[in-house]
């Protein structure tokens, strides 16, 4: 078992700590570029290969991101509840308390765990928690509706496209289907250096107030998500994709959001840095109670 968790949790950690070194080390990294490059070009081609070759079946698919709504829900309105108990601002931390790192720390997870299956589950949170992020959670950090948000993130086209064919079963051209599964193959590599070149850069500064509210994060997140995986009857890969997905840490989108809006960019930067380390012991005591069922 342990050599079976190491398999799938090393490779996540490793590639993270790569990106992490590099930057400490000094070394250029090129986060416009990269960035820019995984999520108009690689995730796009990633979500929507995955959906055409996967087996699932369409309803299946559907069950999971509607869960994924109802986790993004129960725990907006728990962790409303908890801020104004504690009087903290929402613009701060709401959406990085609600939402999480599906995709940088979720997809490779998934994969490695549940194979293609699992990837194909992941990949329906990830694309719902795009949409969910980049509607209600630019408009909790900006204070202003943003209905269209969403729709300017490829991803996004990648994931409708590819859910239309799953649904209708139609083929995709070999030559085409090859192009677009090689191009998303360089996505989670990327994603995983990023994420670890990301941290490296945020503020080291971490107040016991903020392990308290991550480690609050991560305890409503696995209650919500057990309550929404028993109401939509997830069951197997699909419950064990759903519980990893909603026990990964704060997403640095949060952080981007919180500067581009000017909604306390440094404190939401300690809540993605502290909830990251703390997965680190976490994920692996997960995996032990999903795979040792």
């Amino acid at each position: 078992m342990i050599a079976q968790i190491a398999a799938i949790t090393l490779p996540v950690f490793v590639l993270a700590a790569i990106g992490f070194i590099w930057v400490k080390r000094g070394f250029e990294y090129d986060f416009a570029f990269i960035t820019r490059l995984v999520l108009q070009v690689g995730t796009p081609c990633l979500v929507f290969s995955t959906l055409v070759k996967t087996e699932i079946d369409a309803g299946a698919f559907q069950a999971i991101a509607l869960a994924a709504v109802s986790l993004y829900a129960g725990l907006g309105v728990l962790a409303f509840i908890l801020l104004r108990l504690l009087s903290l601002p929402l613009q701060t931390w709401l959406s990085p308390f609600v939402f999480s790192n599906s995709g940088n720390v979720g997809l490779p997870l998934c994969l490695f765990a549940y194979g293609e299956e699992g990837l194909a589950y992941g990949i329906a949170i990830f694309s719902t928690m795009v949409v969910c992020n980049f509607t209600v959670g630019v408009w909790i950090v900006s204070g202003k509706p943003a209905p269209w948000e969403a729709f300017r993130q490829p991803m996004v086209y990648g994931a409708l496209i590819g859910a239309l064919f799953l649904s209708k079963g139609w083929e995709v051209p070999v030559w085409a289907l090859n192009t677009v599964t090689l191009a998303g193959q360089f996505v989670i590599p990327l994603m995983l250096i990023t994420l670890g070149a990301s941290i490296a850069g945020l503020p080291r500064q971490a107040p016991w107030g903020v392990i308290g509210l991550s480690l609050t994060k991560y305890a409503l997140s696995g209650a919500v998500a057990f309550g929404a995986a028993s109401v939509f009857g997830l069951t197997g890969a699909a419950f064990g994709v759903f519980l990893l997905q909603a026990l990964t840490p704060v997403p640095v989108t949060s952080y981007l959001l919180a500067q581009r809006f000017d909604a306390g960019a440094a404190d939401v930067a300690r809540f993605v840095m502290i909830s990251t380390l703390l997965a680190v012991p976490l994920i692996p005591v997960v995996l032990r109670f999903l795979l040792g069922e």
